[in-house]
């Protein structure tokens, strides 16, 4: 059975809970999913199995085991790409909104991989459900992406992200007028909503630079430098300065439309030739006309 783990040590403030109650609140999920994972064994409290009813203490380790749906096998797709580079080595293009970068719960199918399966035939294969993917951007934003044909091409460029290499550059609109800035404030895992992230002590390093570009009262346009590559992380930041993206339902207000955030830019060394490539992805027509 393919299992994904969490482990994490009960907070001052879940002492107390019952486990099951504990779970479906740090999960996000309901009581009677957890009570199903607690009767498999599959939860274990500084390694013993304990009842649903058990109350923990702070400090208790405690272990989950959710069980993952049998992958299925990926099947090209023709969907239209808008490739701004290609070589035998890797592929650049720009991504439309609305397209989700690689197969998940909820989108098996008519996601970008499947999209360059077929227009690739071959893609790198480090991880199986997300062949040639390199690094991603959220289903809603648009925007520049590069990914991989060859195994070597993919280890060079996840390092050159990895080790802040690769030069990104983003537009966003945003609520307020947020003034040109450098932030840096750590970010993980929303401790009160698991599908969120946030700014927190214990996060990851993550930097931005902003700068206001435009300002028409009640929104800015906004040209951001993400430093560090977390996830969601541009969004955080500006929700974390009081300038949430216009139209972001997860980090602000849901609006008519997609989050308004955009990847105008990247700037990298070809992962083989070692030449500087450069590229910039023009903003969709409907950014503007949005709000």
């Amino acid at each position: 059975m393919n299992v994904a783990e969490e482990t994490f040590l009960v907070e001052q403030d879940e002492a107390a809970l019952r486990l099951d109650l504990l779970l479906a609140k740090r999960f996000s999920t309901s009581r009677t999913s957890i009570q199903r994972l607690i009767d498999k064994g599959l939860v274990l409290v500084n390694g013993l199995q304990l009842k649903k009813r058990e109350k923990l203490k702070e400090g208790d380790e405690v272990e989950v085991e959710f069980p993952l749906p049998e992958l299925p096998d990926l099947i090209p797709e023709e969907i239209p790409l808008n490739i701004l580079f290609e070589d035998p080595h890797l592929l650049v293009l720009n991504k439309p909104a609305g397209l989700v970068v690689h197969p998940g719960a909820g989108n098996w199918t008519g996601t970008l991989v499947q999209g360059l399966l077929y227009h690739c035939k071959a893609l790198s294969q480090s991880e199986t459900l997300r062949p040639g993917i390199v690094h991603r951007l959220d289903k809603d934003t648009s925007g520049v992406m590069v990914a991989a044909k060859t195994e070597e091409a993919h280890c060079r460029l996840v390092e050159a992200f990895a080790s802040r290499q690769v030069q990104k550059q983003y537009l966003a609109i945003v609520h307020g007028r947020p003034k040109n800035q450098l932030v840096q404030a750590s970010i993980g895992r929303d401790p009160k909503n698991r599908q969120k992230m946030a700014v927190i002590a214990n996060g990851k390093e993550a930097e931005t630079r902003f700068e206001t570009l435009i300002h028409s009262e009640p929104y800015s346009l906004v040209r951001a430098f993400p430093k560090t590559g977390r996830t969601h992380q541009i969004r955080v930041h500006l929700k974390h300065v009081g300038s949430p993206v216009v139209f972001d339902a997860l980090y602000g207000k849901a609006g008519e439309g997609r989050q308004l955030l955009h990847a105008e830019a990247l700037a990298f060394a070809h992962p083989i030739t070692g030449k500087s490539l450069s590229f910039s992805a023009p903003l969709p027509e409907d950014f503007f006309l949005r709000i």
